[in-house]
Formats: C-alpha cells, structure tokens, sequence
C-alpha cells in the first residue's frame, strides 16, 4: 500500500531549486533527477518524499497561508528529533534544518526516511487481519507510550524548552484562547464544556516528554508489527503531564460500541473498532500497570483531548472559511468541530 500520493494542486515545491539546494548540502548525492511526492495524510504540516536514484529523504515545512505565532516552528521540531533521537529509536534522525525561505517558500527540515506500515482506516489489501494481531498491534502501542515517558527528559534539551509548573492549567486556558481566536459559527455546548475544564483541572506533581499528538497514523510498524519502526509529528512535544498524552491517544482511539457521533467524526473509523483492538478502557488498564501511574482521572484527559482536537479543527476550518486555504478535505470541518464538542461534554458528565 503506498503511502505517498502525486503533490497535491498549490502545494508543489520548485524542484529546480530544491534539488541545487541539496546538491549543495547533501553529501555523496547520487547523479539522477529529483523526484518529490507528498504524504497525503495530515491536516497540518506538509510533508514531502524526495528520491534522487537510490536516495530518499523526507522533507518537511508549514502548511500554506497565514499561521499563529509560534506554531508550526520547524526549527523546534529539529531540536527536538535531534535530541531525543539517541534514546527513542523510533524516532527518525534528522538530517539538516533550512531558515532560507528561498527554497520551499518557508524554513522547513529533512530527515531519515523511515519504512514500514502506517494503519488508518484500513490494513493493507494483501494482509489477512486477525484478532490477535489488533491485540499485539495495541500491546505495541500502549508500551511504546510508556517507554516514551521513562525518559528523563532533564538529560535532553526539552529541559530548556518547557516549563512543566502549572502545565495544564496552561494548556486548558491556551485551547480555551485559541478555540475563541479562531470562532465561526456558534456552537451551544462550548460555554459550558470550557466552564467544566477550567474547574476540574486534576493536581499533577508528574512531568515527563509528552509527544502530545500521539496516535496510531503516527506511528509505523514493522510487517510482523513486532516492532514500532517510526514515530512522527513532533511539533508539538514538549513537557507535562504525561496523562495528557493518554487522553489524546484515546480521543483517536474509537472503539465498536461508539455513537457515530465520534466513531465517523474524522470520516471513516480507524482500524482500532475492529476485533481484537484494545477498548479504551484496556488501554488505559495496561498503560497504567506498565507504567505505575494513576489514571483514576483519566475522564478529563480524555475531555480535554476531545476538546483539544476540536479546537484544532476550528483552526483549520477557520482558514479555509477566510480563504487561506482551499483544500477541499477542510470544507465539512465546522461539523466534525460540532461533533466533537458535544461528545467532549459527554465524556465530562459521564466520566
């Protein structure tokens, strides 16, 4: 199953000029032509493949038009790879970091290709899926998790990037900020979800790296599923409760029993409603007992990560609605934002 597609329409890189760039900077870069392909799936960043004959590498920058101070900051991003690269080894090793917005129209950075499988929606057409292998694909998940926050991220230069004190007490009032930036339509249920998040904000005295867009399309496995082959999408990493990472790796992790409301929220459900997949409630179970962590609050993580996505969403939804992108995929996000929304209110008042 290939997992590039042809670089979508506005999205097209200058070949010309990025191949003399790497000519330049790349060591021992094979005599052929440049050939560039986009990995279609994402709402955010864009991210490319580049193949020079045997040579691969994969480059990535912001997304298109206009964009919040501070977000999709590529040199972050680097910092981060290039740390924690020697204790993660699913993390791909980055390659170079460009600030010459000459060449892809932004600064942008390249890393190792990685390769393996990527599970969505579906598994691949010649795989025979089992029960068994949804358990072993889950197992890998939960523990790769726990492995990322053993970590001790004061040996690695995340120990001059975050502040980890009163770390969801920022977080909830930033979404809060950032949900009302970026406001189109009125949704009823938004004024009391906000009210509830700000009033039940747990006590945390635990601080670990949090990937904090943790999620099975981010990560790649090996064709046994024996082994997690890459982890991507760091831009958002930084230090916190390490909960927080649970409850965004739940609120994607739908499940055969969810309302519809949630399980086709993103489009087609995930793979983890099949059989064999881990319940949320397996998942949390395992990830507590792997990692000794108390997860008796795991229901506002979860609230939050609902909340969180949806604010994103809104971000994106807002961009296409003032013409800053005209991505057909962002068209039908005010109602994926509605939805979720609603279900993040549930998920309060039933935790």
């Amino acid at each position: 199953m290939k997992d590039t597609i042809a670089v979508r329409k506005g999205e097209e890189l200058n070949g010309a000029v990025v191949h003399e760039f790497l000519r330049a900077n790349i060591p021992n870069l094979p005599d052929a032509p440049l050939t560039i392909e986009q990995f279609g799936s994402g709402h955010s960043n864009l991210t490319y493949l580049l193949k020079c004959g045997e040579w691969e590498s994969v480059l990535r920058r912001p997304p298109l038009g206009p964009i919040a101070p501070k977000a999709h900051d590529m040199e972050r991003e680097y910092t981060i790879l290039h740390s924690l690269h020697p204790y993660f080894s699913a993390i791909p090793k980055p390659l170079l970091f460009s600030s010459d917005e000459s060449i892809v129209g932004s600064p942008f950075f390249m890393m190792e290709r990685r390769k393996g499988i990527v599970l969505d929606t579906k598994f691949p057409e010649h795989m025979l899926y089992t029960p068994e292998m949804g358990r072993r694909i889950s197992e890998k998940v939960v523990d790769t998790l726990v492995a990322l926050h053993s970590i001790d991220y004061r040996e690695t230069a995340l120990a001059g990037m975050s502040k980890p004190e009163g770390f969801m007490e920022r977080q909830v009032a930033g979404w809060i900020q950032r949900y009302e930036r970026a406001r189109t339509d009125d949704v009823l249920e938004v004024e009391a979800l906000k009210g509830w998040l700000t009033e039940n904000i747990p006590a945390s005295t635990d601080a670990t790296i949090i990937h904090y867009d943790y999620k099975l399309n981010n990560m790649m496995f090996s064709k046994d599923f024996e082994e997690v082959t890459g982890l991507f999408d760091w831009e958002m990493t930084t230090v916190g409760d390490p909960l927080v990472d649970v409850g965004v790796a739940l609120c994607y992790w739908f499940q055969a029993d969810d309302p519809d409301l949630l399980k086709k929220a993103l489009g087609k459900p995930p793979v983890t409603v099949l059989e064999g997949f881990y319940t949320r409630d397996e998942f949390v179970k395992r990830y507590a007992e792997r990692s000794g962590r108390d997860v008796s609050n795991i229901h506002f993580y979860l609230t939050f990560a609902y909340f969180k996505l949806a604010v994103i969403g809104q971000q994106i939804y807002y961009r296409y609605k003032n013409g800053q992108t005209s991505d057909p995929r962002f068209a039908q996000f005010h109602i994926l934002v509605n939805n979720l929304i609603k279900y993040a209110l549930l998920t309060a008042k039933n935790g």
